[in-house]
């Protein structure tokens, strides 16, 4: 949503966290351990939206089939029938963390089946993976990678220009992707499997936000931006003729090709001073829109225009709905109504005050009106009402002076499309949420439309930290961008972020172990405190003082009994305060820069790390001592927590590919810690109600354990473990906060950089299942239950997830589950499980991972397939040559 949104993932990951080359176990260290598998079900706490939509695609000739793209969430889906969003690339794993950013979208005219997404977060160090084009032929429900060989910049500046990444209307196997980099325009002749650079293109694009910054994030060529074809110039089954591209060039920023790519040239005539964010072309009435502005946003932008060119005679004609002279932004967000030809939109992206505007013409833009206008000034005339009764926070808890309101119509208004088959339903993407509207046509007839979020389903905030506490509200979240939530039911948005005061982004939040009611969290803000209390549980806040020299929140304790704090902020050293923050005083013996946390049962004992030494204080943060604790990760990717309930029992998770990683324990308050020597490498690590008869706290962490990367649980204390998701819940990068839930057994709540706050339930409702181990039998003998759920279906495809539960008494060490489908269903990808077919006969077997299965514990995979007719569930299955109860 703001600035400070772009640092999330780089600040987690500097040290090399996913440098992407697998360490080698220590020398000395165990075999991995034997790995057990789970039944998870995930779901988002739902808080709706929180981020940037930078792009809207609908397809042209199937109704209501739409996507949206995030900077740093994925991709997504549109339900008609429940009018919300399906996640599409949570299958994306850790090493390939940066292809959760989508820098564009593309839905296939003629064969709706087929989406594309061109993915990569940065182009400069911070992403190690160059870009990808993925592409699928069952709308997003699985995906196959091209490699590039450069880097895409779904997060970096002019994310919000585009589409660029296109498919030709009229023969579908023909796409164009417009790279940044100076790497210049691509095309694909085979549907996106292979790619090669358009050699003939002329110009990959000059414009760079700012030379002079060194990390690479801001002088990056933004490139060739956005490619149209023109319909009109093509059969069905022949490439299409004419085709534009914008190139972010502020001299040259619009050529064409009217042989269908062998050759192009500039189109002349054209405006310049100005970057072409968008180019929008109506076939119907032969009109190519374009939206400018003098930068590449999505934040910046001070002047702009609106251009429209003729394709049949060449005539350029400015139809800016304002004179430059009156514009303080750009213009971006660009649309067509495809049923009304002659109705154009566009949007004043870079109007952050009092919001942003949103301009709309029925004569191809020889007039215009607009979605508010000044009576007078500073009073206000909206053709609009807002309605975020599903979304209350998007208010802010703001009391706005005129012409200032709230809720905001938005800003970063990048994204905007009219449905080309409703003319009544526009949707627009903000640095918030998605809005839409499903009774545009009022505003013609003077008749106020109605706003309201589209957007349940998309999550898109950036998770700093999380927190269960004992009692009162199950899940407290620290976020960047919108500081974060009090869930009291996870099903529900919250009805407000933490206000009083309300941080741009928390970076850290902890309350009092015996007094859950107290509650503390830090953060970043422009003007104003850092650190804020609650003795409500978080219901409410108030401000504490900062200490001097105060510049960012960094990591905040609160001891065991509420009595008193440890903050290590940014910008300087480490404080310590009795009572609530109304003065502090340093801490002497650590560092400034310290992570810091509390023991959650000692009121005094505090504790820190800094790069490769622990820290002790047993006199409430006054002094700390180095423990003597040697072999612990020399960076600062480290995040620890100590177990409520027993004073100084200790777990430390981090390190970084090049040294020390993994996950280690300490008895006596971190005087010394032991590796888990099975655990290759440990990002987090948190806590949850043990399991029925078992001494220890769950223990929950994201980690690579027996070589899979996963998100994991033991309930013996680490000797084993179980991972409890699988190949199609990733999520990217998960190693900002990991917690369970003291409250409800097997319940973790898990932290993504992009797609907000997940959590995951056991499918093990005893509370008994452990990690692997206990007996096996390698060929289990019908003491089997299945459950077959047909997830997805749509013209000729269809998705399903099984689930194999062990009804026996001993565990299996293996499993071959077998069917046969009665309808000639044909599975195309499988997941979780290996898989043969032989007409109708499927066998799948387990993958290395998931063999072990516990008595009374499950396993699921899932798969996509294709039917016609009908597509009835199979009427049963056999393990070990006996069948299984069918659920």
């Amino acid at each position: 949503m703001r600035r400070t949104r772009i640092l999330t993932a780089v600040l987690a990951l500097a040290a090399g966290l996913l440098a992407g080359t697998p360490p080698a176990l220590a020398a000395g260290s165990a075999a991995p351990p034997t790995l057990a598998a789970d039944t998870y079900t995930w779901k988002n706490a739902r808080i709706d939206g929180g981020g940037f939509v930078p792009g809207i695609v609908f397809n042209r000739t199937e109704k209501n089939l739409a996507y949206a793209r995030t900077d740093i969430g994925g991709a997504y889906r549109w339900q008609q029938a429940t009018k919300t969003w399906t996640p599409l690339l949570d299958s994306v794993g850790w090493a390939d963390w940066g292809h959760t950013g989508v820098v564009s979208l593309a839905s296939d005219p003629v064969a709706p089946d087929k989406v594309y997404a061109a993915v990569g977060t940065y182009t400069n160090s911070w992403d190690p993976t160059d870009g990808a084009v993925l592409r699928s032929s069952n709308r997003g429900a699985s995906w196959q990678k091209t490699d590039l060989p450069f880097k895409l910049g779904g997060n970096m500046p002019g994310r919000g220009m585009g589409e660029r990444l296109a498919v030709d209307p009229n023969r579908n196997s023909v796409l164009y992707l417009g790279a940044p980099s100076g790497k210049g325009l691509w095309r694909s002749t085979d549907s996106g499997v292979t790619w090669s650079q358009v050699t003939d293109f002329p110009n990959v694009g000059t414009y760079v936000q700012d030379p002079t910054d060194t990390s690479g994030y801001a002088s990056d060529n933004q490139g060739i931006v956005w490619v149209t074809f023109d319909e009109s110039t093509g059969t069905a089954g022949t490439a299409t003729k004419t085709v534009y591209v914008g190139v972010a060039d502020t001299a040259n920023s619009v050529y064409r090709s009217t042989d269908a790519g062998a050759t192009w040239s500039r189109v002349a005539g054209q405006p310049t001073g100005y970057l072409a964010h968008k180019g929008v072309l109506d076939a119907k009435n032969g009109y190519l829109y374009l939206a400018y502005s003098d930068k590449g946003g999505p934040y910046d932008g001070g002047k702009g225009q609106v251009w429209r060119y003729a394709t049949a005679s060449g005539t350029w004609t400015n139809i800016s709905p304002v004179a430059e002279a009156d514009t303080y932004y750009g213009f971006s967000g660009l649309t067509v109504d495809r049923q009304r030809p002659g109705t154009v939109m566009a949007t004043a992206y870079s109007s952050w005050w009092p919001e942003t505007q949103i301009f709309r013409s029925t004569d191809s833009g020889a007039t215009w009106t607009r979605a508010w206008d000044y009576t007078s000034y500073p009073n206000r005339s909206n053709r609009y009402t807002m309605d975020v009764s599903s979304s209350p926070w998007l208010t802010f808890g703001a009391s706005p002076q005129p012409p200032e309101q709230t809720p905001k119509l938005g800003w970063m208004t990048e994204s905007l499309e009219i449905d080309p088959f409703d003319s009544d339903r526009m949707m627009y993407g903000t640095g918030a949420t998605l809005y839409g509207t499903e009774n545009l046509t009022k505003w013609d007839s003077g008749a106020t439309f109605t706003v309201k979020p589209m957007v349940q389903g998309l999550e898109e905030t950036a998770v700093n930290d999380l927190a269960s506490p004992p009692s009162g509200a199950p899940l407290l979240s620290a976020l960047g961008d919108i500081g974060g939530f009090r869930h009291t039911d996870l099903t529900k948005v919250p009805a407000m972020m933490y206000t009083s005061p309300t941080f741009t982004s928390t970076t850290s939040l902890d309350f009092a172990e015996s007094n859950p009611n107290t509650v503390v969290r830090v953060g970043d803000l422009d003007s104003g405190p850092h650190v804020a209390f609650s003795t409500d549980n978080g219901a409410n806040w108030f401000a504490g003082s900062d200490p001097s020299g105060v510049s960012g929140g960094g990591t905040v304790a609160a001891a065991a009994d509420g009595s008193r704090f440890v903050w290590s902020p940014a910008g300087t050293g480490v404080r310590y305060t009795t009572g609530f923050g109304s003065s502090w005083s340093a801490s002497s013996g650590i560092p400034a820069g310290a992570v810091v946390e509390s023991d959650r049962v000692d009121p005094k004992t505090f504790y820190g790390f800094k790069s490769g030494r622990f820290y002790v204080s047993s006199d409430g943060g006054a002094t700390f001592t180095a423990s003597a604790a040697s072999g612990l990760p020399a960076g600062d990717s480290v995040r620890f927590k100590a177990l409520p309930g027993t004073k100084g029992d200790v777990w430390l998770a981090g390190g970084a590919a090049d040294g020390a990683y993994g996950l280690w324990h300490s008895t006596d308050g971190g005087a010394s810690f032991t590796k888990l020597s099975g655990v290759e490498q440990a990002d987090t690590i948190g806590f949850g109600k043990a399991a029925t008869g078992a001494a220890y706290q769950t223990l929950f962490t994201s980690a690579r354990i027996g070589g899979v990367r996963g998100i994991f649980r033991s309930t013996d204390k680490g000797a084993t473990w179980t991972r409890i998701n699988d190949d199609a819940h990733q999520w990217g990068w998960t190693g900002g906060a990991i917690t369970g839930d003291p409250r409800v057994y097997g319940r973790v709540y898990v932290s993504t950089n992009g797609r907000g706050v997940v959590y995951g339930d056991t499918s093990d409702t005893s509370g008994g299942g452990g990690g692997g181990g206990g007996g096996s039998d390698p060929t289990p003998t019908g003491a089997c239950a299945v459950t077959y759920t047909i997830t997805n279906q749509w013209a000729d495809g269809f998705q399903a997830d099984v689930q194999l539960k062990n009804t026996g008494t001993a565990a299996w060490s293996s499993w071959s589950l077998g069917w046969s489908f009665g309808n000639g269903q044909r599975i195309g990808q499988l997941w979780n499980a290996d898989f043969t077919q032989s007409g109708a006969a499927v066998t799948a077997k387990n993958v290395a991972w998931n063999g072990t299965v516990a008595a009374g514990s499950s396993v699921a995979f899932g798969f996509t397939g294709t039917w016609s007719g009908t597509n009835a569930r199979p009427a049963s299955f056999t393990l070990g040559g006996q069948s299984c109860a069918v659920g």
